[in-house]
């Protein structure tokens, strides 16, 4: 046997018999991570659902408070709803306009005996008493479920809850929701191998249990209710089911044999081609670390460069795997602080409009306390006296966390009067005995076409660093209002600000409405830019007159809101 023989089967045994065993190895690892990967975009997948419906379902609750409220304001409706026969119309059509105003999709007014008195999605249910509904909501956990309800087309399937609101001295009751396929599980463009599907109880068992290319599956059940005219209502549970197709597991498998079986004729064909292939054994391992090197970069760091080789290939192997794992930590380590940065710069914004709409609350009860201590008598009164500045406050911290439920809120356009916004402003602050505001306030009420929870922000923060400004023998604050018009003639709303502090340098006022530049020991630094923010957002200008020991005023022009006859 010549030595090319032996060569040949030295490189043949050398050869095949690892690679075949490395090529099953690898099979079944990426068999198992394929499998583990499946799992975790499932489990992702349903925990995006579930926390999108938590979202969702937050959502109509807010929306069906912020209806109750609309109501009890709504003299035209309490009307129609406590005197039948007034205003039927207007209550007719009452849930359908605000219900299109809220983005929802089902809204339903029912009195305490359970008769229908306004239905958005479906207009002739009037009249009609069926309280199953919101009977069969009270019983569920968490107040919420997947309901099927009546339209005139077809029955409509929505996530829904309810709210009740007091319209005089009677109860009345919202049932409310969203479309099932404006959940974001139903919206998402699911790939071809992830499945959502949503199971209503007459659709018998969990789908994919006997598909033979479903390999995993996962649910989570939620409440499922319907009421039906002069039957049972139908009560169950709906399961939204989220499954994973195995066939792309397959096509891996059918990939990794094939090139195994390419591998392993490659290797029998340079055993008996050894002078031919051993160039191409040094050169093929450089090329896969070329080849995975080129796939590295900051989105994919998973490509491995183990290997076991001791040679010179094998060390430039463990150096670039080396550099991987540092980039790795490196992206997780930036991608972490880049979190902790944006949650620390969240959470002070935060932090300070919530102060902002604790001080009338603390200096009311600071207030019932000294009369408490010194005219017990009056405490009843006092109390009476500042009750709505305390409502006021309720409110505005209410309106906020609902501002911050979303990341970017939308403002709601609509006419403000500024005077009487400034006068609650005023009436929730209790001044030091040696300050003074002074409200300097137009005869005609200025109507300035703004957010009313943005615009009160803005007039919080400018008094509020107005009163910081100020010597610690005390000062004033003067707040004004007036009927301006802009450069080119635009009727404009004005709103200042002036304070007898300190005043402002010249580089201060460059920094001033920065990100977190404060001059005060405890401040946040955002107070003016926040406010900068909010006066750009409402389409105003805000304009600064200021020196050194001589105070500062600050001027914000709004557009006025459109006039009708």
């Amino acid at each position: 046997m010549t030595f090319r023989s032996r060569l040949a089967i030295a490189l043949l045994m050398v050869a095949i018999v690892p690679l075949a065993a490395l090529g099953l190895a690898i099979r079944q690892r990426v068999s198992s991570l394929l499998e583990s990967q499946f799992q975790q975009r499932v489990t992702t997948l349903v925990d995006v659902i579930r926390q999108d419906l938590d979202r969702q379902d937050r959502m109509v609750a807010s929306r069906l408070e912020a209806i109750g409220a609309g109501m009890q304001a709504d003299n035209r409706l309490r009307r129609g709803l406590l005197q039948p026969g007034m205003n039927q119309s207007y209550v007719l059509d009452y849930a359908q306009r605000v219900m299109s105003q809220s983005g929802l999709a089902i809204l339903q007014i029912q009195d305490a005996a359970g008769r229908i008195a306004s239905s958005g999605h479906f207009r002739n249910e009037y009249e009609l008493v069926d309280p199953a509904l919101p009977n069969l909501l009270t019983q569920v956990p968490g107040g919420r479920a997947i309901a099927r309800v009546r339209t005139a087309e077809e029955p409509l399937l929505g996530l829904v809850r309810m709210d009740s609101v007091m319209i005089g001295a009677q109860s009345f009751t919202l049932v409310g929701g969203v479309r099932v396929d404006t959940v974001s599980l139903f919206a998402l463009q699911v790939t071809d191998e992830l499945s959502v599907t949503l199971r209503l109880p007459e659709d018998g068992g969990r789908p994919g249990e006997s598909a033979a290319d479903s390999l995993i599956v996962s649910e989570f059940p939620l409440p499922f209710v319907e009421t039906r005219i002069g039957g049972d209502p139908n009560v169950g549970v709906a399961r939204i089911v989220v499954g994973h197709s195995l066939a792309p597991l397959d096509d891996v498998r059918r990939s990794l044999s094939a090139w195994l079986a390419l591998a392993i004729g490659l290797s029998a064909l340079a055993a008996a081609l050894l002078a031919v292939h051993l160039s191409r054994r040094i050169s093929r391992p450089l090329a896969e670390l070329a080849e995975r090197a080129s796939e590295v970069d900051l989105d994919r760091l998973d490509v491995s460069f183990a290997g076991e080789r001791r040679d010179e290939i094998g060390a430039l192997a463990r150096v670039l795997g080396s550099m991987t794992e540092r980039l790795r930590t490196s992206v997780r380590t930036l991608k972490e602080v880049e979190r902790e940065a944006a949650l620390g710069d969240l959470a002070r914004q935060v932090n300070h409009d919530v102060k902002n709409g604790l001080i009338p609350i603390r200096n009311v009860f600071r207030h019932l306390g000294e009369v408490a201590r010194d005219d017990p008598t009056r405490l009843p009164e006092v109390y009476r006296e500042r009750q709505r500045t305390v409502e006021t406050a309720v409110e505005y911290l209410e309106k906020l966390a609902a501002t911050y439920a979303g990341l970017s809120p939308r403002l709601d356009l609509v006419p403000c009067d500024v005077n009487a916004l400034v006068g609650r402003v005023i009436r929730g602050i209790s001044p030091l005995s040696n300050v003074t505001v002074q409200p300097e306030l137009a005869a005609t009420a200025p109507m300035a076409r703004a957010d009313v929870l943005a615009l009160r922000r803005v007039v919080e923060n400018l008094v509020s660093n107005a009163l910081d400004s100020l010597a610690p023998d005390g000062g004033t604050v003067v707040v004004t209002t007036s009927h301006e018009a802009d450069k080119n003639g635009l009727p404009m709303v004005q709103l200042s600000v002036a304070d007898t502090g300190k005043g402002m340098t010249a580089d201060e006022l460059d920094r001033a409405f920065g990100d977190f530049y404060t001059t005060k020991p405890r401040g946040t630094g955002l107070g003016l830019s926040i406010v900068r923010r909010l006066v750009r957002d409402l389409g105003g200008t805000l304009r600064v007159v200021t020196e050194p020991g001589s105070g500062t005023q600050i001027f914000v022009e709004l557009p006025r809101a459109e006039e009708r006859a």
